[in-house]
């Protein structure tokens, strides 16, 4: 039999965040409050430019032409993609409608809090807190790694020491580290600079893409297709657990929410465009830079750039290079917001120190986005790239498959709240969504489960410890102002 402080505890971590009342328990707990500044295409922009890059410059290649671990998918590239991308459409629609009913900060971590608990919450921002970093450290480690070889081919070539960690025979990898502060500063000067310069990033990384795609079809032979599937279809699959790194970045986007100007009608709109433009681009992208290229010549780290020297135009393949950094630049500003956010929204909410969640002037957390972007920095400078990236996929499909389970609850438990977007198919597109994510975990090998569970381990000493006592929905919490919903 429970004993009543079991009860009471176990209320406690499963209370949920009413979500007609949201705005008026964090305005009581005295939180700070995010600029409305971003419209429907600054948002769109922001997640093109999250899941647009590594993507196409990098994994296309690498998955298409195999490394020592697996094989080669070669032209079943666009497949990998195809599965890759249907996943994450079920996960998408099933944020669009939560992002139209609650455009607050947050993202998956407020839409467990409201519809499965504040426990789900908790687990899935902070478990999104190391993702994001983790991405930025991932991204800022591969524009080094573009930069360090466009140095070379100029004759500037950077010591070893400055451009590895000791784990690849350097001491820090300091052109990691600096694009890493250059990203957080941008970023800190609020989110109307930054929604910005993300308009014009990503309309010049479209560009450029169309760019290599209009040219490099006139350079396509049909011969490279055949084998079409090289390995068979195990492979194919691996592949798509691989390339998922390269469709998820509106997720980070609906972080933004609670800065749209109109989140309840932008936000769903946002969310499913940035999607199917990616979606597009990625198709004839692979298309392309199988076609031009038998796989087994393909770059693994650089495949356009090789696609195009391949047929004699090198001034292409460096033109393609320089543009490369500023595309993939972008992926990283989406996943410093939206770190910034989630821990924003979580101090916010009581569940980490409300020190974080100080605002200036302008709107922007100013606090975390330094203490966030410091952290990508470290681990940038440090740590070889594989090690890092190790820290991502796990984690966001986790998310996805909360928010999925979230979607289908909410919608039964509350069918009153009001709804910009509602998914279609329901709960057959969210099932979906929680079987392919599920499936694409099982990929991932078993050294990245054991370095997820030593992070939520951590988590929840935290929250028992903190989170928990301190959280606005609870009676006893400093924070706490009137008495929390049943």
């Amino acid at each position: 039999m429970s004993t009543p402080a079991r009860q009471s505890t176990s209320r406690s971590v499963w209370r949920r965040m009413p979500v007609d009342r949201m705005e008026e328990i964090e305005a009581e707990g005295g939180g700070g409050a995010l600029a409305k500044s971003l419209g429907l295409w600054q948002l769109t922009a922001i997640g093109v430019g999250g899941i647009i890059g590594v993507g196409i410059f990098s994994l296309a290649g690498l998955v298409a032409h195999g490394d020592a671990d697996n094989p080669g998918v070669g032209p079943a590239v666009l497949v990998a993609f195809l599965i890759a991308g249907l996943a994450s459409a079920a996960a998408a629609l099933s944020y669009a409608e939560f992002a139209g009913m609650i455009p607050r900060a947050g993202s998956a971590y407020t839409y467990g809090y409201v519809a499965l608990g504040e426990l789900i919450g908790w687990f899935i921002g902070w478990d999104l807190l190391l993702e994001y970093i983790a991405i930025v450290a991932v991204v800022a480690i591969g524009i080094s790694g573009y930069l360090d070889a466009l140095l070379d081919g100029l004759g500037l070539s950077l010591p070893t020491a400055l451009t590895a960690s000791a784990e690849e025979g350097g001491v820090v990898n300091v052109p990691a580290v600096l694009i890493c502060l250059l990203v957080t500063f941008i970023l800190s000067r609020g989110t109307r600079t930054f929604g910005r310069f993300e308009l014009i990033a990503v309309g010049i990384k479209i560009l450029l893409i169309l760019f290599i795609i209009g040219l490099g079809v006139f350079y396509v032979d049909v011969g490279n297709y055949d084998p079409f599937m090289p390995s068979g279809f195990g492979p194919v699959l691996t592949g798509a657990a691989t390339v998922f790194f390269a469709v998820f970045g509106y997720d980070a986007m609906s972080t933004a929410a609670e800065e749209a100007e109109d989140g309840k009608k932008h936000m769903p709109r946002a969310i499913i465009l940035s999607l199917v433009i990616a979606m597009l681009l990625y198709v004839a992208a692979t298309l392309v830079l199988t076609g031009m290229q038998d796989y087994r010549d393909i770059d693994p780290t650089a495949g356009f750039a090789s696609a195009f020297e391949g047929v004699g135009l090198p001034v292409i393949a460096s033109i393609i290079s320089v543009f490369a950094v500023l595309s993939i630049l972008t992926v990283m500003l989406t996943f410093l917001l939206g770190v910034t956010r989630v821990w924003f929204s979580m101090s916010r909410d009581g569940l980490l120190p409300r020190w974080f969640a100080k605002v200036d002037r302008g709107g922007t957390p100013q606090r975390v986005t330094w203490i966030a972007g410091v952290a990508a920095a470290v681990l940038a400078g440090v740590f070889p790239i594989r090690a890092v990236a190790d820290l991502t996929n796990i984690g966001i499909l986790s998310a996805f498959v909360v928010v999925c389970v979230a979607v289908i609850v909410f919608r039964y438990t509350r069918p009153d709240a009001a709804r910009t977007f509602r998914l279609p198919l329901m709960p057959l597109v969210p099932v979906f969504g929680v079987v392919a994510s599920v499936f694409l975990i099982a990929q991932l090998h078993w050294e990245t489960w054991l370095r997820f569970g030593i992070w939520l381990v951590i988590g929840f000493v935290i929250y028992f410890a903190y989170g928990r006592r301190h959280s606005l929905l609870d009676p006893g919490s400093p924070h706490h102002r009137r008495p929390a919903d049943a």
